[in-house]
């Protein structure tokens, strides 16, 4: 099974090496397609937008073709868009390549997360959901670093020749190693099942996690999104120091994953999301008392961004995995379907709600606070939810 997970890892790990690799490149992009750097920084958000609506048509497919053949069309696309942004001379060509990118990871994560609900359940599916996701976070500690390095060898461009090459090794990984586990009785659609979406949809408790899953996605993506200019343009961090910080928080996100998982068996889901909660309202409750108490003097240091956000995305450690198995847990004859509609609402859901928040007439800080605090509040709900599901779930044929 360890085997098995980490393939999947390999998959899920498309996404945010998409995200992390190039960020400490920013402002190389944008001068060397000549655009601001506002505009590129949009193509994080867009690129998780594309992701989220994708899913709504790879759930089907990969309960009607399988998994393995759809994880494979997602890596072509993959090492394509990849390709496509590599040689980019103008923004429009950019920001294609991109959104090849985007319909790339939607495959693949529908892949990992369906493959997970095909051989586990409950407390060992939530392990598993929680082992990728913070295993995710060795990404966010080394990419931005790699991504520097290659820039200062090669150019912007190297971290998405490398993009593409890792999925050219990820294809031939899958091809060889990869099983099916797509199950016999798995229910198959045709076109767009919009009636089963619809029937998931309608279910409170399904919406209340995969809500959850979503703010604390979009607090992430937020804090993502303005770290280059809180860090470097206000602070007067250079690219290597960024890549440093940035890359302590994901080791910091690894260690609050591995103390997860060993909570879930000890002390339960309801709980760990009761933390997911509380860390998330500690989070918003430090940046704003930063911001109002300390002197002006202070206001541009790093420490009073990065302290409030790595307690906050510990938030998203104890919050993503209980979320994502209960959520998922009663349809196991419709794990890609559920799977899609689940990542459609914490993809989609959460970079909406990041570019909202991103585009309010606030200062940046207030407002990742303002995203900390609507995570929080989804966290709660989604607690509350847990608390009432104890021996009550069913599956849903």
């Amino acid at each position: 099974m360890q085997k098995f997970t980490l393939l999947l890892l390999s998959l899920v790990l498309l996404a945010p090496l998409g995200i992390d690799l190039y960020l400490p490149t920013l402002p190389q992009i944008a001068e060397g397609l000549n655009s601001p750097v506002s505009l590129i920084q949009t193509t994080i958000p867009l690129f998780l937008l594309v992701m989220g609506i994708g899913q709504l048509v790879t759930g089907p497919l990969v309960d009607n073709f399988g998994r393995k053949p759809i994880a494979l069309i997602g890596l072509a696309l993959y090492i394509i868009g990849s390709a496509v942004a590599a040689t980019a001379s103008v923004w429009p060509i950019f920001m294609l390549a991109r959104l090849i990118q985007g319909c790339a990871v939607c495959c693949t994560a529908v892949v990992a997360f369906s493959g997970v609900r095909d051989r586990l359940s409950g407390d060992a599916a939530a392990r598993a959901y929680g082992f990728l996701n913070g295993a995710l976070n060795i990404v966010p500690a080394l990419a931005p670093l790699l991504g520097g390095l290659l820039a200062d060898a090669w150019g912007w461009r190297a971290p998405f020749w490398f993009l593409s090459a890792y999925a050219v090794v990820i294809t031939a990984v899958v091809l060889l190693w990869l099983p099916e586990t797509r199950p016999t009785n798995t229910l198959r659609v045709s076109g767009l099942p919009l009636g089963q979406y619809l029937a998931i949809a309608r279910e409170p408790r399904f919406l209340a996690f995969a809500f959850a899953n979503a703010g604390a996605l979009g607090m992430v993506l937020t804090y993502v999104s303005l770290a280059p200019h809180v860090l470097m343009t206000e602070g007067g961090l250079t690219p290597l120091q960024f890549s440093f910080a940035f890359g302590a928080n994901g080791f910091w996100i690894m260690l609050v994953s591995a103390f997860v998982n060993k909570t879930i068996r000890k002390a339960g889901r309801p709980f760990c999301l009761a933390m997911g909660f509380v860390a998330m309202l500690v989070g918003a409750l430090l940046l704003t008392g930063g911001m109002a108490l300390l002197p002006a003097a202070w206001q541009t240091h790093w420490a009073l961004y990065m302290i409030p956000v790595a307690i906050s995305v510990a938030g998203l450690a104890f919050t993503v995995g209980p979320a994502t198995s209960y959520a998922l847990e009663p349809y196991q004859q419709q794990a890609g379907v559920a799977a899609a509609l689940q990542g459609f609402i914490q993809m989609a859901c959460g970079a909406g709600g990041s570019l909202l928040v991103v585009a309010l007439p606030l200062a940046e800080k207030s407002a990742l606070a303002l995203m900390m605090l609507v995570g929080a509040a989804l966290a709660l709900i989604a607690w509350r939810c847990s608390k009432r599901m104890h021996g009550s779930l069913t599956a849903v044929k």
